[in-house]
């Protein structure tokens, strides 16, 4: 019985991800003419038509969706076989395709790589930054090997906690809120607080904090990013909650912001990373996380201090 290769399924799934046959092409780095051939050879082996086309569009058959889905299977298996031989020797080589999210990229990363890329000198990080759905949705389908975000999450999925930081209150300076040295979610009632845009999950762990507290929402403003939170704060627009490990990147210690800290016990959230439980790449994650939040105990330490 005549099979499909790998490189058959390989083309089927990128058609099926991007849509168009030469999107698709670009993503394998092959022509287009090259890709309709494979989708053609595909589609002859199978005995099944997987893509409706014409000069506009793609869309999938019936017979497809189970195909592509099946691909996508078989596409997995090969790659824990590339996985498992991997192992074999030493860990954490080679390429690993790792989506962070917004508001921990740019302040967790710079303090913890350095240290995975003194123990794994051979590994190759591909960062890819994105909000923890796309991010999530990214991992389901093998675009991504693994994600840094904020735990926990939903789905059949394996986490590993790295650190868990505080939130932190940023205010103009001079607000009457300002004089506390700590304060109780209690504090912030009748406050008005700025908080990200949705699709953040920052935002929905901070806007637990301030139901909780009694705190008023912006609604006509949001911010895009934490950084625009921070603008909007100096400008007096209200305040905001911070994740610590962000507050020595965006706040000066002279500047028009100044920061005061929740009493304990202290609300904040649980960063950490996940990968498909089906990933047999397991002592290895396992590995990451641990280097990670070594790193991580450090660098809130000294913040902390």
């Amino acid at each position: 019985m005549e099979r499909p290769t790998i490189r058959h399924l390989e083309c089927l799934v990128a058609v099926a991800e991007h849509g168009t046959f030469r999107r698709a092409a670009t993503s394998l780095d092959i022509s287009q003419p090259a890709l309709s051939a494979q989708v053609a050879g595909a589609e002859a082996v199978l005995g099944v038509q997987v893509f409706e086309r014409d000069r506009r569009s793609v869309l999938i058959t019936p017979a497809g969706e189970e195909v592509i889905a099946r691909a996508r299977d078989a596409l997995a298996a090969v790659d824990h076989v590339t996985d498992a031989a991997r192992r074999r020797g030493e860990p954490l080589v080679g390429p690993l395709r790792l989506g962070v999210i917004p508001t921990i990229a740019p302040y967790w990363l710079p303090p913890l790589l350095p240290a995975v890329r003194s123990k794994f000198p051979r590994l190759e990080l591909i960062l890819r930054e994105d909000q923890t759905h796309h991010l999530l949705a990214q991992l389901a389908t093998g675009k991504i090997d693994i994600a840094f975000l904020a735990l926990p999450v939903p789905g059949d999925l394996t986490t590993a906690a790295v650190a868990r930081e505080n939130f932190v209150v940023a205010m103009p300076r001079g607000a009457q809120i300002s004089k506390r040295k700590r304060l109780t979610e209690g504090d912030l009632a009748d406050e008005h607080v700025l908080l990200l845009e949705d699709g953040h999950c920052l935002r929905d762990q901070a806007l637990a904090v301030c139901e909780r507290g009694g705190a008023i929402e912006s609604v006509e403003v949001r911010g895009t990013s934490l950084p625009t939170l921070v603008q909007m704060v100096a400008g007096g627009l209200g305040i905001t909650l911070l994740p610590e490990a962000a507050t020595a990147t965006l706040v000066p210690k002279r500047g028009p912001v100044e920061l005061v800290p929740f009493g304990k016990p202290s609300p904040g959230r649980t960063v950490g990373l996940a990968w498909r439980t089906s990933s047999g790449r397991l002592r290895e994650f396992r590995l990451l996380a641990e280097t990670l939040a070594e790193s991580a105990e450090s660098f809130l330490a000294k913040l902390r201090a």
